[in-house]
């Protein structure tokens, strides 16, 4: 159903389906902040609001980041190390393969 429009340009709505918009009361659950807005509710609950989100705040808590660098770091490290061991296993083999080599031409000579 399209809304009536008058010559005027105000649209007519009709009585009585609309639900009342109040003054609504915002209050945050973590911080206390309250604040006052407009909603069909009168009272609303909010776990964090701009006063205390990370991101307005600009203090992000980087304890879980600070875990997941040390995490990263842990493991690069611990690639590197096999890096290490792999390259010293295959210059062992390089070595031993130049030994045997000179071995067998020793006894083929």
């Amino acid at each position: 159903m399209t809304p009536m429009v008058m010559a005027e340009g105000e649209i007519i709505m009709k009585k009585d389906i609309h639900p009342s918009y109040n003054k609504a009361v915002v209050t945050c659950t973590t911080c206390g902040n309250e604040f006052e807005t407009g909603s069909i509710l009168e009272a609303i609950k909010v776990d964090t609001c701009a006063n205390c989100h990370p991101f307005y705040t600009g203090k992000q808590n980087a304890v879980q980041a600070d875990g997941r660098v040390d995490k990263f770091n842990k493991r690069f490290i611990e690639a590197e190390k096999a890096k290490e061991e792999h390259a010293k296993v295959v210059a062992e083999r390089a070595k031993r393969e130049a030994e045997r080599a000179a071995l067998e031409e020793e006894q083929n000579a």
